[in-house]
């Protein structure tokens, strides 16, 4: 088991004041970046990793923000002194996405060509356009090449496209539990989310902020859905089984079983600090990925010119981001003729696996990594 990080870290936010095209044509006339930054630099500028987060991520990836913060940051298991991603050895980047609700310009801020919050009007972004904002990131710290881009999920999708748009400057791509376009079922599930979000009568638009109001109810059942689909029935049900909350049925719709309590809360945390345009940005951004869209479906054509080693793992439970997923993209890889390594995990953890400490997936992670040379 890693030991839980008392290093403490600041947010740092990064303007871009000039225009960024989006590839919906539309323009951002200017963008923050906020991230966090681990271990140091080195002279060559040769050492520096980019985390890309999931879908509720933020660049809080490891560390504390204050000795009295209870929460380290969201993989402080994988990222750190002495942990798969050696901080000692590397300068580790984590960033906000475009988009987001953590600090970088979202539909939270302020709109410059309005004067008010963009709220609705915040253009629908893509993983391409966060793969460019973060390109633009790399400049600001001066770094010409990423020795690895690492993420999970949504993440992993980021770490792909990487590959395939800068490929001289990626020279290691780790893609766990993701997928190089979404399935049809998982399509759906981000539509009802998505659903249950516009039709709450506080969500006005997208403007609820101008209303002094949030979709709460709307943002609560869409969490509560995801994260269902995040967990494996057999951990689900291991953890949770059919117990009851008291000795017997209330005869009501009010909690019962634990198994609801637990979803309740969980929506009901993300439903306080999530922003509902924020989540259906994100959503939509999972379901457009599919950069073999481009090369009439074939994902070994857009694999051609990649030149980074890939890892690539995948977890027995998941089955929102399924092995057979990772397999698709590890065949094609392997008939681009490109350098791969591939391990499926058995887990009982389902699709948060990759946020857990599963001894096989962190060591092969660790390995990986003490071979990427600096």
């Amino acid at each position: 088991m890693s030991v839980t990080s008392t290093t403490i870290v600041t947010p740092q936010l990064i303007a871009f004041e000039h225009n960024f095209p989006l590839q919906n044509g539309q323009t951002l006339p200017r963008f923050d970046l906020m991230v966090e930054t681990y271990g140091t630099l080195n002279a060559a500028k040769s050492n520096a990793i980019l985390i890309c987060h999931a879908l509720s991520g933020t660049h809080h990836v490891a560390g504390r923000h204050s000795p009295d913060d209870k929460h380290a940051g969201w993989w402080d298991n994988m990222v750190g002194s002495g942990k798969p991603i050696d901080t000692d050895k590397f300068f580790v980047v984590g960033v906000n996405n475009l988009g987001g609700c953590a600090g970088s310009t979202g539909p939270r801020s302020h709109n410059p060509e309005t004067g008010l919050d963009y709220g609705a009007d915040f253009p629908v972004v893509t993983v391409r356009d966060w793969v460019r904002s973060q390109a633009l990131l790399a400049d600001h710290f001066g770094i010409s090449e990423w020795a690895a881009v690492v993420g999970g999920s949504l993440g992993g999708m980021q770490a792909l496209q990487w590959t395939i748009d800068f490929p001289r400057r990626v020279r290691h791509a780790l893609v766990i539990a993701s997928s190089p376009r979404l399935s049809t079922q998982n399509i759906a599930f981000n539509d009802v989310a998505r659903q249950a979000i516009l039709t709450d009568p506080d969500f006005h638009g997208g403007y609820y902020s101008r209303h002094q109001t949030k979709p709460r109810r709307g943002l609560r059942i869409a969490r509560m859905m995801g994260h269902i689909t995040y967990l494996a029935e057999h951990g689900l049900g291991k953890k949770f089984g059919r117990q009851l909350r008291g000795n017997e049925y209330k005869f009501n719709y009010d909690v019962d079983f634990e198994v609801e309590s637990y979803l309740r809360y969980q929506g009901d945390k993300f439903a306080d600090h999530f922003d509902a345009n924020t989540y259906l940005l994100m959503t939509k951004a999972l379901d457009y990925f599919d950069p073999a869209a481009e090369h009439c479906n074939n994902l070994t054509a857009a694999l051609a010119h990649v030149q980074a080693k890939f890892f690539v793992a995948s977890f027995s439970s998941d089955w929102r981001f399924a092995p057979s997923r990772s397999h698709e993209l590890v065949k094609a890889l392997i008939a681009a003729r490109k350098d791969v390594q591939y391990i499926e995990v058995p887990s009982h953890h389902g699709h948060d696996a990759f946020l857990m400490e599963d001894e096989p997936y962190i060591n092969a992670v660790r390995a990986f990594m003490v071979n990427i040379k600096v």
